[in-house]
């Protein structure tokens, strides 16, 4: 496609907005970044007063939130290439006139495949069906998981095996080193701080008590008030040594015991 293609970015993180506008304009110099939004309302204002572009790159989840709402407020003929950070459970519902998405972290082979879907389209159809169907889309998302893990690798001696996660009463971290320790009361090195392993674990199964220890909820047997307003876990199994939630915990992990 030779001709200059004017296209729109909306997107509220500045880093990612200027690497894929220079990832775009490696693979396509002749296009033309006509603006760039980083939110609904800035967005909306700008497509009530100006011609509207031949293509969108859209972030699904701006400052003011998701830009499906600007679809509400404007009438939208062009199409769209939506970039998400959703996995994709939630995005398999991009279809019709969004003509493809753009997983973070950007990556140019898949940029360049939405590009070239793009292309196709237009020199396939001289009218395009512009109606977008973004309610499915937005459902999807709503209804969407995020994937948590599942298990670990670990290695005892010169064997590895993996450690299903819902076998861990609980992970501690001593001397930098973090263990998982299992409900028939084994120990295993796991390769992941705390703070990593927060991202990755289901909140509602696993609740940081402290800076040295996540436990899993069926892992807790009695909760104790402890001095200074912080609590003291009972562990079934039995866990060696005090497990402390912190005073500015203490609340937060009432609530979560409770759900």
């Amino acid at each position: 496609m030779s001709q200059s293609v004017k296209i729109v970015l909306v997107e509220d993180e500045l880093y990612n907005l200027r690497l894929l506008e220079g990832m775009i304009k490696k693979l396509r110099p002749e296009w033309e970044v006509i603006n760039t939004f980083e939110s609904v309302k800035k967005s909306v204002e700008w497509l009530r007063q100006n011609p509207h572009p031949d293509l969108f790159f859209m972030d699904v989840q701006l400052a003011d939130g998701l830009c499906f709402s600007i679809f509400d407020k404007v009438e939208i003929n062009s199409m769209v290439i939506f970039t998400t950070a959703y996995d994709n459970y939630a995005i398999r519902a991009f279809k019709v006139n969004s003509i493809d998405y753009l997983l973070k972290p950007f990556k140019g082979k898949d940029l360049e495949a939405a590009i070239e879907k793009f292309e196709n389209i237009v020199s396939l159809s001289t009218k395009a069906d512009k109606s977008l169907d973004y309610s499915e889309i937005l459902e999807a998302i709503r209804k969407g998981e995020k994937k948590y893990r599942k298990r670990f690798l670990v290695t005892k001696g010169a064997l590895f095996f993996k450690l299903p996660v819902e076998e861990v009463a609980c992970f501690y971290s001593e001397n930098r080193i973090t263990t998982a320790y299992t409900f028939n009361r084994k120990k295993h090195i796991i390769d992941f701080s705390l703070e990593a392993l927060e991202e990755q674990l289901d909140p509602d199964v696993f609740f940081r008590a402290n800076r040295q220890a996540v436990v899993n909820i069926k892992a807790v047997d009695k909760i104790e008030n402890y001095f200074g307003g912080k609590l003291k876990i009972r562990m079934h199994p039995p866990f060696e040594g005090d497990l402390v939630v912190s005073r500015l915990k203490a609340s937060d992990f009432k609530a979560w015991v409770g759900k």
